[in-house]
This record gives C-alpha cells, sequence and structure tokens, in this order.
C-alpha cells in the first residue's frame, strides 16, 4: 500500500469514529467541564508566601499530641526517621559528603512544610487532616527543629511570616526555557 492511499485510509477511518466520539461526550459526560465546587475540592495548593494557606490555627502543645497519635509510628518519636525520612536535626551538614536533609536543615519555606503535610500527609490516609491540625503539626515539626518555641502558634499570618534556615540555599534556574525565575519579594 502506497503512503498516500494508508493516509486516506488512516483519515477515513478517524473520520467515521467522530461521531462515536461525539455521542459518547453527550452519553456518558465525558469531558464536561468542572464546576466550581469540585476545581475549589482540589485547589488546595499553598504558595512560598502563604497564599493559598487556609484559615484556622493550632499550636506546638497541640502539634505534640497529633504527632505522637499520626506520625511517630513512621517518623520517629523524636523525628528521627525509620521507616519514614528523618524530620529533624542536620543543620549544618548541607555541604557535608553526606547531607542530612530534614525539614530544620533544608526545606526553604515553613508553608512548603504545611502544604505537604496537609496534601500527602499521614502516608495511609492523605489529605484526612484538618486546617487546625496541619497547623498544629506544622508548629510541632518546627518546634522539634529549634525554629520554634514551645509556646507558639500558628496561623496563615505567622507562618508565611517564618524565615527558615535554608531561605536562602536554593537558586531559580534561570535558563531562558525554563520560566523559573527565583522570586525574591512580592511573588505571586
Amino acid at each position: 500500500m502506497s503512503t498516500h492511499k494508508f493516509i486516506r485510509a488512516v483519515s477515513t477511518v478517524v473520520l467515521m469514529c467522530v461521531p462515536f466520539v461525539v455521542h459518547a461526550q453527550s452519553k456518558f459526560a465525558i469531558g464536561t467541564p468542572a464546576s466550581e465546587r469540585e476545581i475549589k475540592g482540589w485547589d488546595i495548593d499553598v504558595s512560598p508566601n502563604g497564599a493559598g494557606l487556609p484559615a484556622g490555627g493550632g499550636s506546638v502543645a497541640e502539634g505534640g499530641k497529633l504527632y505522637a497519635a499520626k506520625c511517630a509510628a513512621c517518623h520517629g518519636a523524636k523525628g528521627e526517621g525509620k521507616p519514614a525520612d528523618r524530620l529533624v536535626g542536620g543543620q549544618g551538614t548541607l555541604k557535608a559528603a553526606a547531607p542530612v536533609k530534614t525539614i530544620g536543615s533544608f526545606w526553604p519555606y515553613a508553608t512548603t512544610v504545611f502544604d505537604y503535610v496537609y496534601r500527602a500527609m499521614p502516608y495511609s490516609a492523605p489529605q484526612s487532616l484538618s486546617a487546625n491540625e496541619t497547623y498544629a503539626l506544622t508548629a510541632y515539626l518546627l518546634h522539634m527543629n529549634g525554629i520554634l518555641g514551645a509556646e507558639a502558634t500558628l496561623d496563615a499570618a505567622s507562618l508565611a511570616k517564618i524565615r527558615m534556615p535554608n531561605r536562602d540555599g536554593f537558586v531559580g534556574d534561570g535558563r531562558p526555557d525554563t520560566g523559573n525565575l527565583p522570586c525574591r519579594s512580592e511573588c505571586k
């Protein structure tokens, strides 16, 4: 079969399938636009500057109780890790041959800790934590890393103001084809 005949045959088959695709869209609601309510349910990401943080708050003390109940089995009683990642310590090791990457040594933004915990933890039940529980856990994790005091509480405003130890340790990919230029002020 020549190339020209092959293209004509494929085109004919594709055109014959168009009515079935249109019918499937109307019968099975394939490709219907998501409603605002459906989108809001999935729009839970948080930016480094705190945009997207939900209302609520939590304390280090509340977070300690939640951590013992929901996190310690995987991350250790003191965040030392095993079987899951270590969460505490590692400050000053990033330039070492074997850096210890934890919340306190590696993560550049406290809001990213909240975002990750809120979306992905606990491992066995992601997105099961309330905003208040996530603020409390984030407060406790930051406390265990020496970033917050024992009496601290967090909410959207206070969390966004925290300056992490490795805040300036990341450099954006400035290649013109990546569109990933670092934002240093008034980030959106």
